[in-house]
């Protein structure tokens, strides 16, 4: 499964280690015949479901389709899903499977208590205002998902040290990393609350964590830490801004969604805090000491001066926002700050809302001083004045980014849609070209073919800055505000795995041609040395003029052993033909291959006469031996027999 991590959380191993059957290796894979589901869903259900045995795709549709069964009769809530798309390994879709099957029998189960006492049946809502009921004393921490405010760690430990202040310091927390704080809360919880370390702290200190997997881990803590929901925790959780929700597609290109809904798109931006309006009860982190109770001139001005305090500074942190910059990665940065920024203002809208609400019931009650009216009608109106001038600009900024953002990543696509355009054209170019006719000239196509792997390598630092683009999505356009763009990346990663392709295979046949001409051309040279040589051993041999009978045996012996090395010798002039046809197929040149016959030919000839030379030697010797000695009948019997093992 670790290969799977960035796809498969915590959430899924969960899953598919319920059953007691052994292990999934592949998910994708070894889902598709269903049994694998069916077995899951008979340790959930505590129900025996038959299974169909064969490997046929018939056989793995009916499993499925049995499954999806079983999850209706149970009230598993499935939205587009079909047999087929299990069978045929959907990713997304199978996810999806495993995590309907995941919140019907894990999640809700843990909190279906609660869940009935509150008569709410949204499992999401509750954990997410117990998580924030929970870290309420924390000034530290404002919990508004279950993705991004988790990426520091101190949520994590502020839950446990809530329930638990006893296990460790908090202050000793705050001065961690992200990274430490994740470490230090999962281990608190795996040492004394039971539950294993399912997260990698690596995988939570990101951009975006991976939703399902917070969800899971936090009902593991709710699941054993106490719980205390109203309907008033209820109730502010359903005020929050719904912050973004990220999918990733398979394939080349893997396109960061940063998906805001038109609620998200600063709901409480888009109306002006007039001082008749009324405002919900988001939490803020700076919380207001104004209730409906409390509305005395005392609690008002002190509530007063800290959303006053707070809003200075915030303006001071709008302020020091960098220019927007023209490098699209420096803007990929200026649009997540800002979107902290922002987060920031809807955790304190509240605050500003519930000191104007109170600078109204305090004019409302009569109980003023003409003097106190006047002042606070001047300070609500300096408050929703600032607040207001604030809210556009940081509006105006968010639009500014986000029309910079889109602007430099469509140029982005574009020179790549270029650069692939002129590399498409370049290769085609290179194919045309006939493979070389010598070494010299196929070093020169290596060297261009180095050049064009040089340029993809440089080329490749562009792609990977493509495969996190952002894409600002609200209700108004929906999906489809992706789905030209998502297209064109589609298209441009099919481009770009051509032209790798292509490249790759033409380095690897250049290097293969490369090794087997250079090896031809060594074993060439080296016999045409051997065949000098024995050249030279053959003119050496005598067939006349025999001092003795001696001297006749030493000439005969000669002869005997250049014949053994050339019957050793053979099977390597074979073998050369043998490379030389094959060097002359790969390169397809006929004026290399007619380089190449020409040269085996000439070697073929000079080993052929050689062959001639030595046989002509052996056949003189005994003629000539016969007439310069008397011979009886036994010697020339044996040296005729010497003479034929030559020939």
């Amino acid at each position: 499964m670790k290969d799977k991590k960035e796809k498969v959380p915590f959430s899924g191993r969960f899953c598919l280690n319920t059953s007691g059957k052994p292990p999934v290796k592949d998910m994708f894979t070894d889902l598709k015949d269903g049994r694998k589901l069916l077995d899951l869903l008979e340790g959930l259900t505590g129900k025996p479901l038959p299974k169909e045995r064969g490997s046929t795709r018939v056989h793995a549709l009916n499993n499925v389709n049995r499954v999806l069964q079983v999850l209706h009769q149970n009230n598993v809530e499935l939205v587009n899903i079909g047999g087929t798309d299990i069978v045929d390994g959907n990713h997304k879709l199978t996810l999806g499977l495993l995590w309907s099957i995941i919140l019907h029998w894990q999640v809700k189960d843990v909190m279906k208590n609660i869940m009935s006492d509150l008569q709410q049946t949204n499992s999401e809502k509750i954990l997410l205002s117990w998580v924030r009921q929970s870290t309420r004393p924390y000034s530290q921490v404002n919990v508004l998902n279950f993705t991004t405010s988790w990426a520091d760690g101190l949520a994590f430990n502020a839950v446990i040290h809530r329930h638990k202040p006893e296990l460790f310091s908090w202050d000793k927390v705050i001065k961690m990393s992200p990274v430490e704080r994740l470490e230090h809360a999962f281990g608190i919880a795996k040492n004394h609350l039971g539950i294993e370390n399912l997260l990698d702290p690596e995988d939570v200190a990101v951009q975006l964590p991976d939703k399902k997997s917070i969800i899971m881990y936090l009902t593991s803590l709710f699941e054993v830490l106490p719980k205390q929901v109203t309907m008033e925790d209820i109730r502010e959780v359903e005020t929050l801004p719904r912050r973004y929700k990220q999918e990733c597609e398979d394939g080349e290109f893997n396109m960061q969604q940063v998906c805001l809904s038109s609620k998200f798109a600063w709901l409480f931006l888009s109306c002006n805090f007039s001082c008749s309006s009324g405002f919900g009860s988001s939490r803020a982190e700076t919380p207001s000491t104004v209730t409906e109770v409390d509305m005395d001139l005392d609690s008002y001005q002190v509530a007063l001066e800290e959303v006053l305090t707070w809003l200075l500074s915030a303006e001071d942190a709008f302020r020091e926002q960098e220019e927007i910059s023209g490098d699209v990665e420096e803007v990929k940065e200026q649009f997540s700050t800002h979107e902290s920024f922002m987060m920031e203002l809807t955790a304190h809208q509240s605050s500003v809302g519930s000191v104007l609400q109170a600078g109204n019931q305090l004019v409302a009650q009569g109980n003023l001083s003409p003097e106190e009216e006047f002042e606070i009608q001047e300070q609500m109106l300096l408050l929703n004045s600032r607040w207001e001038e604030l809210r556009v600009e940081s509006m105006d900024r968010q639009s500014r980014l986000h029309d910079m953002l889109m602007e430099l990543q469509k140029r982005q696509l574009q020179q790549l849609s270029d650069w692939l355009t002129v590399t498409e054209e370049r290769i085609q170019k290179m194919e045309t070209q006939l493979l070389t006719e010598d070494l010299e000239s196929l070093q020169k196509q290596l060297e261009e073919h180095k050049s064009l792997q040089s340029d993809l390598e440089t080329e490749q630092v562009k792609v990977n800055s493509l495969t996190h683009m952002v894409v600002i999505v609200d209700e108004s356009s929906g999906e489809s505000a992706t789905a030209i763009l998502e297209e064109q990346l589609q298209r441009l990663g099919e481009r770009w795995t051509a032209v790798c392709r292509w490249t790759e295979e033409r380095r690897v046949k250049l290097q293969e041609i490369q090794l087997l001409w250079q090896e031809l051309l060594e074993e060439q040279c080296l016999l045409k040395a051997w065949l000098t040589e024995k050249e030279e051993a053959l003119s050496k041999v005598q067939t006349s003029n025999f001092k003795d009978q001696t001297d006749l045996s030493v000439n005969v012996r000669k002869l005997a052993i250049l014949k053994e090395d050339m019957g050793m010798k053979r099977q390597t002039l074979d073998q050369l033909n043998e490379l030389g046809q094959d060097v002359a197929q790969i390169l397809g040149n006929d004026r290399a291959s007619s380089k190449i016959d020409q040269d085996q030919e000439e070697l073929t000839q000079r080993w052929d006469s050689l062959v001639q030379k030595l046989e002509d030697y052996s056949n003189q010797v005994p003629n000539k031996a016969l007439l310069l000695f008397s011979l009886d009948a036994c010697v020339y019997a044996n040296l005729i027999d010497s003479v034929r093992k030559i020939a």
